[in-house]
């Protein structure tokens, strides 16, 4: 092959520091657009994008030249950065430490993106924790095991 080619789905999921309830509606969509404006500085296309108030959902086109967890530093970093300086919200805005971050194939595309974009419905029979759980224990890891503690 003359040359290099790769397509790596991402769906990331990080929630608000201590899980407190700060991505209102209000403000959901100026939030979504700041973490939109992050994934462009850093070359990665997004496709999908949602949130409910203490969490959001990406899916995106991981560019080959970065790696995971500098794409989500970058987008958590300056996104909070930004919400603070715009004064979006009255609290102060941090973003929890930690992320999951999952790699898809191409057939499970669709299935992500509907995932994402029913957020509100999903979680009014689920909590953020039992959902993050669900996922570490699809995708084969503990969260204990990997570090993973409640509220860090």
């Amino acid at each position: 092959m003359s040359h290099s080619k790769t397509k790596t789905w991402i769906h990331a999921v990080f929630s608000t520091k201590n899980r407190q309830p700060l991505i209102r509606k209000t403000v959901r969509r100026a939030i979504h657009q700041l973490i939109r404006q992050q994934l462009i500085d850093q070359s990665c296309y997004l496709d999908s994008l949602n949130s409910v108030d203490d969490h959001v959902h990406l899916l995106f086109l991981l560019n080959p030249q970065r790696l995971v967890a500098e794409v989500v530093k970058h987008v958590k970093g300056s996104s909070s950065h930004e919400i603070n300086r715009q004064n979006l919200i009255p609290e102060q805005f941090v973003w929890q430490t930690g992320y999951g971050a999952f790699s898809g194939s191409e057939s499970q595309v669709e299935r992500v993106r509907q995932y994402i974009a029913h957020q509100e419905e999903h979680h009014q029979k689920l909590t953020f924790a039992e959902e993050y759980h669900q996922f570490l224990n699809f995708h084969g890891l503990s969260g204990e095991e990997n570090g993973e503690v409640g509220n860090r």
